[in-house]
């Protein structure tokens, strides 16, 4: 394994046998919850009567954004630390126990030790990319034929709305870059009874004040990928974590602003995808991450 880190778009360069960079992780990945995950996307979670997506929430994040639903895990140190052997035997017991895949959730800082435990156990089953989608290319390119479907955020356009919200200079060309590689490993979106088994999807949080950011992420993601690219347009933001401290996103998502967005995606032709109600916006669907029990 490198000892200086080039995972993320950030490569902050540091030893991570000896210290951390921006994300705060090691080389030993940390994980904070497991459990069978039923509020994805239907094509991932299933339906009510399946035992739902095998979630593997990683500790640490390499973006941080001061409004994360997650905020606890993402931003501070807590979880139970893997090898990458046991990391692989999840895999496994997650497959035995009737997962329809496995949902790596939060990965980017830990995408060596993904790698490694996938090469021990690749389990039959699809392995979902669940990213923030700052991500370094060339990392990317190196899990070609390791992963099956990719879950990833399209979160700005706006870099300066990266840098405020994210801390993550130069998102929008790593965002470009990075869906050409996803695409170069998916060629084609593969759905089977209602599952997605290849392929990918691309989420889009939408942020109060910030419609025409979302309507140009629309634009950006139909330019690098067409119209028939499966689109996930999420309206379930709720202020979390710092949120309160910039007023212009200290709030849920007017109705008018969502509805915009959803009738622009329309207009551009996307003809795969899924829209959510204004009542997802609770924190009802965010796990329970202080109940460290797992599956």
């Amino acid at each position: 394994m490198e000892k200086f880190c080039d995972s993320c778009p950030r490569k902050c360069c540091v030893d991570r046998d000896k210290t951390t960079g921006f994300c705060g992780a090691t080389n030993v990945c940390q994980i904070s919850k497991v459990m069978f995950h039923h509020w994805e996307e239907p094509v991932i979670s299933g339906d009510e009567n399946s035992k739902g997506s095998g979630a593997i929430f990683f500790s640490h994040c390499n973006l941080k954004c001061v409004y994360c639903q997650n905020y606890e895990i993402s931003h501070f140190d807590c979880g139970k630390s893997y090898t990458d052997e046991e990391l692989a035997n999840l895999f496994k017991e997650l497959e035995q126990q009737g997962a329809l895949n496995i949902n790596l959730v939060t990965p980017t800082h830990y995408i060596k030790n993904i790698i490694n435990a996938l090469n021990i156990y690749k389990p039959k089953i699809p392995i979902v990319y669940n990213t923030g989608g700052y991500e370094n290319p060339e990392e990317l390119k190196k899990l070609i034929g390791l992963i099956d479907v990719y879950l990833t955020d399209f979160k700005y356009y706006s870099n300066s709305l990266a840098e405020k919200y994210s801390s993550a200079p130069n998102y929008l060309e790593n965002s470009r870059e990075c869906l050409k590689v996803m695409r170069e490993n998916c060629k084609e979106d593969v759905i089977e009874n209602g599952l997605m088994k290849k392929g990918i999807i691309v989420r889009h949080l939408v942020l109060p004040n910030h419609t025409d950011d979302s309507l140009k992420v629309l634009e950006e993601i139909k330019n690098i990928l067409g119209e028939k690219t499966y689109v996930s347009l999420m309206s379930q933001y709720t202020p979390y974590g710092r949120a309160c401290e910039f007023e212009e996103i200290n709030r849920k998502l007017k109705p008018l602003e969502y509805k915009r967005v959803k009738n622009y995606m329309i207009k551009l032709g996307f003809t795969n995808g899924f829209v959510q109600e204004l009542c997802s916006a609770t924190e009802e669907y965010i796990p329970d991450f202080k109940n460290k029990k797992e599956q």
